[in-house]
């Protein structure tokens, strides 16, 4: 087993020792297990973002909306208009 010096901040030093003294586990067998769950978790995919996958998505040519959805009232009593007027 190879033998690693680490520097931990202040903040790294106390999550290390929080986790020590909560496991009852050795500083090497936390630091072990740490690593080892970075590892699976970065070979996990990525899923992609909502961004991503509304990028993707094919929604259409468009252009067809009567009025703006903040003047809903006046599309619909358009929408009413052309209906009737056939």
């Amino acid at each position: 087993m190879a033998t690693k010096t680490v520097q931990l901040d202040d903040d790294g030093g106390q999550i290390l020792d929080e986790l020590v003294e909560g496991t009852g586990l050795p500083a090497s067998e936390v630091v072990q297990r740490g690593l080892r769950i970075l590892r699976d978790r970065l070979s996990e995919p990525v899923s992609p973002s909502a961004w991503e996958i509304y990028q993707q998505l094919d929604l259409g040519p468009g252009g067809y909306a009567v009025a703006p959805s903040t003047d809903s009232r006046r599309g619909v009593q358009e929408a009413i208009r052309r209906k009737h007027s056939r």
